[in-house]
This record gives C-alpha cells, structure tokens and sequence, in this order.
C-alpha cells in the first residue's frame, strides 16, 4: 500500500500496486472468512461445544489478545516514529492502550473469525441441519458452479450494498483493539457460513470436488472476474475525472460500486478455488512446507513489513525494488520468527 500511486506515503510509488491493492481489497478477506468456514461444521460435529469453544479461544483469542498488546503496538510504533521521532516506545504503547486509538491492524480478522466461530457454536446446538440448502447448492454446483455463483452473488448483494449506502466505504465500528469495517460485517459473516454449508458435507461430490465442473474453468472464471473488476476502475474514473472526486459520492456511485464489488468478489474466489483444485490434483506444491507456520506468519508479519517500510523510506530505489525487498524480507524473518515460536513447548497448540 506505501507504494501505491494513490497511497502518497513513500515518495515513491507505481500505479500498477494500486491495481493489485484494489483486486485485493475487494476480495482477499471475504475469501479468508469462505475457507474458515468450511470447515467450522464438521469440527462442530465431532467436538463437544465445550471442547469447540476452548479450542477456538486457546486458537484465536489467547493470539488476539497478546498480539494487541504487543505485536501491534510495535508495529503502528514504526509510523508514529515518522511523525514524532522524539517519542519514546513506553510512551506510545501507553497512549494506545488507555488513550487510544488502538489499532488492530490485520488481526482484527481474528476476532471477528471467533465471534462468527462462537455464533456458528450456538447455531449449530439449535439446528444442525441449518446449513443443508447450502450443502445441496454446493452438491447442485459439481455440474453448474454458476449456480452456486448467482446464489452467492445475490445474497452478498443484499447484504453489503444497503450497509455501504448507509455507512459509507470506510467507516469502522471500534471498540479499544476491537475493529471491522462497517460496511463488510455482513459480507464477511455470509461468506463464512455459505463457506460453512458448503464444507459440512459431501465434499466428494459438491462444488469442490477436483472432479467436478469448476476445477475445469478456472481461465473463464478469472475472465468473469474482469469485467466487474475493469467497471470498478470505470467508477473510480468518474469519480477523479466527472464528480471532482468528493468526499462523499452520490447514492447510484456507491450502490453500483456495491454490485460490481460483490460481482467481483465472488468470481474471483471460484476462479482461485477453480485453480487450486487443478492444482490439487496435480500433487505437491511448492507452498507446502510454509503451511504448518502460515497461521504465525500472518500473526506476526505486521511489525516486520511496518519496520521494513519506514527503514526503506528515505532510500531513492524505485518502488517496485522497494516493495520487493519489503516482500520477500517479510516473508523470510515472519516464517524464521514463526519457526522459533513454535519450538517453544506448547507453542504448536496455538500456533
């Protein structure tokens, strides 16, 4: 995001990062909330709900809550130090947390991962069976994943399009380190539950089979994705270059920036999950051995990219260099930090 044209935090930048920033905001997240959730049922199924809830508050809470007094600090610490150069670690780690703003940074998904897992706990003790439409699509999309698209389409539309008119595209409800956008509360709590009637069952056979219909379109579902995505940039051009680009836009802008979102959003989650079913079958990949450090690694990657980003800052290399070097150094020192964490004894039941 520093180096992005529109960004205006390093002085250097590219436009080709804000394409990038743009797709992936517009996804990234309801796609991590979709894969939590398929396989929140089945582990409903097989735990007693005591067992399910302090196995999700020794996964997600315990990680959240030292995370917030620490990892995150440390890491919003790197930008104040841009602005206040004076300003010393135990001063600004105690504004945060008494004064505030406390800013969660990435991890507020894991908050909001354990509320939707505590919410799916208590659905699931009144109605086991409450997700079985969803399964049946799923079962129905083996043949006709666009079925299954017009269903998630439709119900995300729903959802998010009257919440963005009503609360803008940024605001955030925040409570000391408890943050989500306003706009997607919705969004992201629909993803996790069609993700979860789609995992409760019959995996073999539904949407996500490697032998139905969508691992075989992976190319026309990355195309679908286009033209959603291209329209996004269409509104983001009349919003600069016809409405003078003002705070607030007008109704129809924000209604149909809400459509082409959702359009987008839910093709390219089946053209990624089309391609990771080809890939699927193929046998191994390359990204195998991060997956048992990838939980840490998005835990304490933030300080690490923050700290890389502000020593970068003053240095004149193009930004693409810079967001390289930022890249793969992040990627390095997270999965090494990651690494030492879990041999620590206990670590690897919450990690």
């Amino acid at each position: 995001i520093p180096y992005t044209h529109f960004g205006h935090t390093d002085p250097k930048s590219w436009i080709g990062f804000d394409t990038v920033i743009l797709a992936t905001d517009s996804f990234f997240m309801a796609m991590f909330f979709f894969l939590s959730g398929l396989f929140v049922w089945s582990s409903l199924s097989q735990k007693a709900p005591q067992t399910f809830i302090r196995d999700r508050l020794l996964r997600l809470g315990l990680p959240f809550a030292i995370a917030a007094f620490t990892i995150i600090p440390v890491a919003y610490y790197a930008i104040s130090l841009r602005h206040h150069p004076e300003l010393a670690f135990a001063e600004f780690w105690w504004n945060t947390v008494t004064v505030g703003p406390w800013p969660s940074g990435p991890i507020w998904f894991v908050w909001v991962l354990l509320f939707f897992d505590l919410t799916a706990s208590l659905l699931y003790r009144l109605s086991p069976i409450l997700v079985e439409p969803i399964n049946r699509l799923s079962l129905r999309g083996y043949d006709r994943p666009a079925d299954f698209y017009l269903f998630l389409l439709g119900v995300t539309a729903i959802v998010y399009i009257p919440a963005r008119l009503y609360y803008g595209p940024s605001h955030w409800f925040e409570f000391g380190p408890l943050s989500v956008q306003a706009n997607r509360v919705l969004l992201y709590a629909a993803y996790f539950f069609i993700g979860a009637g789609v995992g409760a069952a019959n995996f073999d056979r539904g949407m996500l089979s490697t032998g139905g219909r969508l691992a075989n379109s992976s190319w026309g579902w990355a195309i679908a994705a286009l033209v959603p995505y291209s329209l996004l940039w269409g509104l983001i051009a009349i919003k600069r270059e016809i409405l003078g680009n003002p705070p607030v836009q007008p109704d129809w802008y924000e209604a149909s920036y809400g459509l082409f979102f959702v359009a987008f959003s839910a093709a390219i989650l089946l053209a990624i999950l089309a391609y990771f079913l080809r890939f699927k079958r193929s046998g191994s990949s390359i990204l195998d051995p991060m997956q048992a450090d990838a939980y840490g690694m998005f835990l304490v990657h933030y300080p690490i990219v923050l700290w890389l980003q502000y020593w970068l800052f003053d240095f004149g290399l193009p930004a693409i260099v810079k967001a390289v070097v930022a890249f793969v150094l992040t990627v390095a020192l997270s999965w090494a930090a990651t690494a030492a964490l879990r041999r620590i004894p206990g670590v690897t039941r919450v990690l």
